[in-house]
């Protein structure tokens, strides 16, 4: 974390769109869960959630990354950076595969295009707040010796 901008001043716009990013990905993945429960959990064929694909176990793993961004960019103090960068990367990564797996039978989160496309957006917005949210530390003060009064001499 060395070479992390610090104290950017658009630092705030960002972490508030890892918490709208968050906020999103769990109501998805409860409306995702709620829609698909009846399904196996790794059915290939997914169910339409706001215009996604979505099966029982990518409802789970929307749930599980959006309530770990909700609560780190609210408890902030440099761990929502930590998980931002986590997050941001392991979409962009997970997109990445999903796209090398779209059309074989290895597709067990039945993602499309789609999925693919929102997952490269908001991984790269989790990434980018995850780059520019860093805080520095507050300076400790330094303690001030107090020299003992010593007695005049007369």
């Amino acid at each position: 974390m060395a070479h992390f901008p610090v104290d950017h001043p658009m630092r705030g716009f960002y972490r508030g769109l890892a918490l709208l990013s968050g906020i999103a990905l769990t109501v998805y993945g409860v409306a995702g869960f709620v829609k698909t429960s009846g399904m196996d959990f790794f059915d290939r064929a997914g169910e339409q959630v706001w215009g996604l694909n979505q099966n029982p176990a990518f409802a789970v793993l929307n749930i599980a990354a959006g309530v770990l961004l909700v609560v780190g960019n609210l408890i902030g103090r440099n761990l929502d950076v930590l998980i931002n960068v986590a997050i941001g990367s392991v979409m962009s990564i997970a997109g990445m595969a999903m796209l090398a797996l779209l059309r074989t039978d290895s597709n067990f989160l039945a993602f499309t295009v789609t999925n693919v496309n929102v997952s490269f957006v908001i991984g790269t917005i989790l990434f980018t707040a995850g780059m520019y949210g860093a805080v520095s530390r507050p300076k400790k003060k330094k303690a001030v010796k107090k020299e003992a009064a010593t007695p005049a001499v007369a």
